[in-house]
């Protein structure tokens, strides 16, 4: 969850680790620090929430050398303070970590019996110090790191740096994305491309066990079993403008901003003109009597809103998990099971977790990634991309439609394999499809109108989100969107259940956002909605054309969408969800694009 960057270069290296942390950023962070070598000696510099602060820090006292590593840190044990800051040190070695070392408590005790004592609350000391230890016992620098890694459990991407040491970097990966970059001269370690793109594109991907001796001449690469490991360098193309703020005020803004664009990139890619689907030839529903779909968060409700999908058009039966209980449960996994797993990263701990519990025992794993480079898309027979382009907001916007659009082919295309859609119906869907960026201009429209709405939902405590059918799933990425950014508590609920308990919350103060458009189950939802203004609620409805003239009078405002067909409207509807949120979020004052407590690529469990 935290970022981590190594230089090995010919310049200065603070002000370039500090850039790189900067790209960082999106990922969530807490505190921030850098260390370096210079003329043999080790030093380091940290502070405590923004990168400002750090760079503040280094201008009045000032980091020299051409060697270093930096990292900005997510807690997870211990508070965020300058002594729970990363990198750590423990003598004349430093460590910056990703993940959690498992066995850290049992390391302490060993270690001080040797009279090594821990001084911070981390987990990531241990690390230091352990590394110490076998640099007291006289082992050279790379036999004490690869003795290290030997004694850790857990899940971590690990960068050392030793004092008297101006050539060399040991990076190690077990559970948690690291990469090198490769220079004329220079050498580069990132948790991210992101962080290396100004620096270098040619990158390699440590795989899982790997560890990596790396000086300036290049790097030496040892898998899981200490063997020399040859892995592929890779060109990675970086659009620098994607991961600018495009005179937008927030990057959420811009992302939201961006869906027309990015799902017609992605049913472009998929959609040939001939209306013929461009998916791998290998991927045959026939083979599969059911679909087990993993994710977590907003890419778990993209799931959700599948799982209506595929089981309507295509009559599959499909189990849906949050892929942090999944493999505890210890799920069967019969033949003919096609496994999904769904993420923005790619390398969301737990959904790669459940990956691999399903290998071997699924008939088939299938991914559905933005970054095609990943851990779950490498570790997946088959990976689609979502190209949606780099999401820099914590609060999945883009990615989320390009989600539902990609499995909604799938869908489609399950149906035509199974013989439960014919071609006339297929032809439909698909112009239904490719007509989507366009009413999605159309729901930006609203975006002032929203604005004027979200002020006013911005003095609330509670909110509640209702919707029946596929909007239910939708209900509750909108409350999910409102929470994380704005911190108003809010809740979905599927609109029928509101009777069974949460109507109970209801009263004037309470605002309820119903998502309703003018489908089979309207009347259903508008009886429910009546319920809630019949006990003095206000209700916030979204709906098109048909569904404002049925709604009867009321309701506190109407949002008017375009006519949508019934089964892409969660797509449509997401927009006024994430502008709503947006908005709100603006208006209280929150941080829009890096909430409190929050990180974009979760790879602890």
């Amino acid at each position: 969850m935290c970022g981590i960057v190594g230089v090995l270069g010919d310049h200065e290296v603070a002000p370039i680790l500090v850039e790189a942390l900067k790209r960082l950023e999106y990922r969530g962070y807490d505190s921030a620090g850098i260390a370096t070598v210079n003329n043999g000696t080790l030093d380091r510099r940290r502070a405590v929430g923004k990168l400002v602060n750090l760079s503040d820090l280094l201008v009045h006292d000032p980091l020299a050398g051409k060697s270093g590593i930096g990292h900005t840190r997510w807690a997870t044990h211990g508070a965020p303070s300058v002594g729970n800051a990363h990198p750590h040190r423990s003598g004349p070695v430093a460590v910056v970590h990703n993940g959690i070392i498992e066995n850290f408590r049992e390391l302490r005790e060993e270690l001080a019996e040797v009279g090594l004592t821990c001084e911070t609350e981390t987990d990531t000391e241990t690390v230091a110090l352990l590394a110490r230890h076998y640099l007291d016992q006289g082992l050279a620098p790379r036999d004490a790191a690869a003795k290290t890694l030997t004694r850790l459990e857990g899940a971590f991407a690990l960068c050392f740096l030793f004092d008297g040491e101006e050539d060399l970097l040991i990076a190690a990966r077990k559970g948690s994305p690291l990469a090198i970059g490769w220079g004329v001269g220079e050498m580069f370690v990132g948790s991210d491309a992101i962080a290396l793109a100004p620096l270098t594109d040619q990158i390699t991907y440590l795989e899982e066990g790997d560890r990596a001796e790396i000086t300036r001449e290049g790097a030496q690469i040892f898998d899981a079993e200490g063997r020399p490991a040859n892995r592929e360098i890779r060109r990675i193309q970086m659009a620098e403008a994607r991961i600018e703020k495009a005179g937008h005020k927030h990057f959420m803004a811009k992302e939201i901003a961006e869906q027309p664009a990015v799902l017609g990139d992605a049913i472009q890619h998929y959609l040939g003109s001939d209306l013929s689907l461009k998916l791998p030839e290998g991927l045959d529903f026939t083979r599969f009597d059911r679909i087990t779909m993993v994710a977590c968060g907003t890419a778990y409700l993209a799931c959700y809103t599948a799982k209506y999908w595929f089981e309507q058009l295509a009559g599959l039966p499909v189990d849906l998990d949050v892929a942090s209980e999944f493999r505890y449960r210890e799920p069967p996994l019969p033949g003919r099971t096609l496994a999904v797993f769904v993420s923005q990263s790619g390398e969301t701990a737990d959904t790669l977790a459940a990956l691999r519990y399903c290998a071997g025992k699924a008939d088939a794993i299938l991914s559905i990634v933005n970054v095609s480079e990943s851990s779950i898309a490498r570790e997946s027979d088959i990976a689609l991309p979502i190209l949606a382009g780099v999401e820099v907001g914590v609060a999945s916007t883009k990615a989320f439609t390009c989600q539902l659009a990609v499995l909604a082919l799938l869908a489609i295309k399950a149906a035509g394999d199974l013989g439960r859609m014919d071609a006339t119906a297929r032809t439909a869907h698909l112009n239904d499809l490719r007509a989507l960026p366009g009413l999605m201009s159309g729901a930006l429209a609203l975006e002032d109108e929203i604005h004027g709405v979200a002020r006013k939902l911005s003095e609330a405590r509670d909110v509640l989100f209702l919707g029946r059918g596929a909007m239910y799933p939708l209900a509750l990425e909108g409350a999910l969107k409102l929470k994380e950014i704005s911190y108003i508590h809010a809740e979905g609920y599927a609109s029928g259940e509101l009777k069974h308990g949460p109507i109970a919350l209801v009263d004037e103060h309470v605002p309820v956002v119903v998502l309703a458009p003018h489908d089979r189950l309207f009347d259903k939802t508008v009886s429910n909605m009546q319920e809630v203004l019949a006990r003095g609620g206000q209700v916030l409805l979204i709906t098109d054309a048909k569904g404002a003239q049925a709604a009867g009078d009321g309701v506190w405002h109407v949002l008017q969408m375009p006519d949508v067909p019934d089964l892409f409207a969660p797509l449509l509807y997401a927009l006024p969800a994430q502008l709503l949120a947006y908005h709100t979020a603006v208006a209280k004052g929150t941080d829009v694009d890096q909430p409190r407590n929050l990180a974009k690529s979760v790879t602890v469990e």
